[in-house]
């Protein structure tokens, strides 16, 4: 058996997220579907992450072993052509057996996007939260470096989740704007459930007076959910960039 590594990126709106569930249509499934159709078996295929229902990925990663000795990629295009428009798959590599592509990760890049204006724009419909306020993204970035470090972000998980560590080393929290688009980037060596959404409602809180300036700090190390902002909704976030022990010194794609 040869163990394949695929890339894929998903429109999340039609889907209850990438893991299997018994009530709901999910990537992880339909992906599944098209699998078997190519290979006619139905193989297992392990994800990176899970995602919630809405979420979207720029940049997701799976693994399934098979004895094909089919070429990468004919697999491609093979899985493409069984795959609906807002699934597609751009990689295939074999992998280690030992190669996990949750496990083995390093560290995963969540964006945000938002379109910050009063006008509604059609073609971001289910792809960006409009946010109609007045947005300092450079004030907001100078908050936002409390996030970085290794903490305890209990206080920026919904419960809900499976963690029992809730201890997470944050890497690099940016916001950038180009024209009415602010888009939050967020590196992290892991997420606790529904954290980088927390974090965005944190500092749009924050932008709207709700939250004080100055006190993300404060907010962190209490670990209390109540005192952070809220969570932002989930079509608005990508799951942009997951990197691996052979790709940190590689150009992000």
């Amino acid at each position: 058996m040869k163990k394949l590594m695929l890339t894929l990126r998903f429109d999340g709106g039609a889907y209850h997220g990438w893991q299997v569930q018994k009530n709901g249509v999910t990537v992880q499934e339909t992906l599944q579907n098209a699998i078997e159709s190519v290979f006619g078996t139905r193989y297992g295929v392990t994800g990176c992450s899970r995602t919630d229902a809405g979420v979207h990925a720029n940049m997701y990663c799976c693994c399934f072993s098979t004895n094909s000795e089919m070429n990468r990629e004919k697999i491609i295009a093979a899985l493409n052509a069984h795959l609906p428009d807002d699934i597609g798959v751009y990689g295939c590599c074999d992998v280690p057996d030992e190669f996990h592509p949750r496990y083995s990760c390093l560290s995963k890049e969540y964006i945000y996007k938002v379109w910050n204006s009063p006008h509604r724009n059609p073609f971001l419909y289910g792809k960006s939260l409009q946010y109609k306020h007045s947005i300092d993204e450079k004030a907001l970035m100078a908050e936002a470096s409390a996030f970085v470090g290794r903490h305890d972000f209990k206080g920026f998980a919904s419960s809900g989740g499976s963690a029992a560590d809730t201890v997470r080393n944050v890497f690099r929290f940016e916001t950038a704007r180009d024209g009415d688009e602010v888009v939050f980037s967020i590196e992290a060596d892991g997420f606790l459930y529904n954290m980088a959404r927390i974090m965005v409602g944190t500092m749009l809180d924050m932008s709207a007076g709700k939250i004080q300036k100055g006190s993300l700090a404060e907010i962190i190390a209490s670990r209390d959910r109540n005192r952070a902002g809220a969570t932002a909704p989930a079509y608005g976030l990508y799951l942009n960039k997951v990197f691996y022990e052979d790709e940190k010194t590689k150009t992000k794609t």
